[in-house]
Order: C-alpha cells, then structure tokens, then sequence
C-alpha cells in the first residue's frame, strides 16, 4: 500500500545555538535530490545533542507538509514556514500525517526499509527557533509533532519516492492515540497498560512504568522550557 511521497530531503550541521554551551542541528538545508541513508540517518545530517537526539531509534525525522497551513494559523505568516525544512525535519512529505501513521509500520522509501520507532517529543529549541515562547507546548498540544524511524535496511531515497507500507503489527495504535496517551490522558492507567505491551523505545519504557508506578505525570517543564533537567 503506498502510503505517502518524498517532497525535500533535508540535512543539517550542529552549530552553536541560542543559548550559552548549546548546539543544534534543527537548521536543515536540502540535501539534493538522493540521498544515502543509513542506521544512523541521512549523509551529511548531525545532531547538536547526542543524549536526546539521533542514534539508532531517532535516525530519521518526518514531518508533513500538510501541517504547514495549521501552522500558519497558529503563529502567522512565518518565514520558517516558506520553505521545508522548519521543524528540523530530514523528511518533508505528503500523504502522511500521525493520524495515519502506527507504530512499528515498516515502511520501504527507495531502496531504504524504515520502521516507526517514536513520535517526536518536542523541546524548548523550537521555542528559540521560531521566537514563540510556547512553540514546543503548542507542538505537543496539536499533536503536530511528526515521527521518528529507526533504519532497518540501508539504501538510498530520492524526491519524489513513494513511501510503500511493508508491514503494520500494532494497526489499532496510531501515533495520534500514542499521542493522546502521553499528553492527553496521561493518567489513563488501561491505556497506559495497553501501551506498555508494544516494544517502546527504553526512554518511553521508563515514561510509562513511572507513571503506573508513581501515579502522577513526569515534569515536562525541562524539556519544554529548557529551565530545568529534563526527566
């Protein structure tokens, strides 16, 4: 089933950035129109912090182009949002939005096999990229956050490429009801179970046995704001 198409491919550099001692890479350029991708991402791309960005599950980062005009609506007529590339994402596409897209669907784009690993979970650096002191509050709010894929075969992915649905295991666990899970109804102890059972990445893992643990959400003002660690 061909689910959705390449419009940009797109890399960036890390690069000192708003505040003292940090870095980023959110500043993507167009790649070309083929790039390589391998286990750890398109050629060429880098990340401003290893700890939190990159490595084997976030080696890829989608955003659609479809929410480029409800974007406009929320923050004006942007300059970012003139061209791709605004969110930091390497993928800019269509046809494809967290409401289609399910965890774990792999997904073959070229000659590249991807497997969706996580939503994205947004941070203060959007905040300072779009100077909109709420940016990554709004992100998460509207569930606009695109997703992320871990490479499962190595290859090559143009403009232009469809993307081709391989497999869908978990069809009932869209990345919006993941969404809604984590930000939403955040204390909803069944769906919290329910989402325990999928194999999460080690971080989201930890999010949700916190959670049934202690029965209280996490602090998300770390990441959110950047005023204090991130849990």
């Amino acid at each position: 089933m061909l689910m959705g198409r390449v419009e940009a491919l797109l890399v960036g550099k890390a690069v000192p950035f708003t505040r003292e001692g940090t870095h980023s890479a959110i500043a993507k350029r167009l790649a070309g129109s083929t790039v390589a991708v391998s286990t750890v991402g398109l050629q060429g791309d880098e990340q401003g912090d290893r700890r939190i960005h990159g490595g084997i599950d976030k080696a890829v980062h989608q955003y659609p182009s479809e929410h480029y005009p409800s974007w406009r609506s929320h923050v004006g007529a942007h300059a970012l949002l003139r061209t791709p590339g605004a969110f930091g994402e390497n993928l800019h596409t269509s046809g494809m939005t967290e409401s289609t897209v399910c965890l774990g669907d792999v997904i073959r784009c070229g000659s590249v096999v991807l497997e969706v690993s996580q939503t994205r979970q947004p941070c203060w650096k959007l905040n300072d990229r779009f100077a909109v002191g709420d940016m990554a509050l709004r992100m998460q709010r509207t569930g606009m956050t695109g997703w992320y894929y871990r490479v499962l075969e190595e290859g090559e992915m143009s403009v232009g490429d469809s993307f081709e649905l391989l497999a869908r295991p978990y069809p009932e666990w869209t990345l919006w009801r993941i969404i809604s899970v984590l930000y939403h109804r955040s204390m909803d102890r069944g769906e919290l179970a329910r989402l325990r059972m999928l194999p999460l990445v080690p971080s989201w893992q930890r999010l949700v046995d916190r959670r049934l643990k202690e029965g209280e959400v996490e602090d998300w003002s770390g990441r959110l704001r950047g005023s204090t660690p991130s849990i």
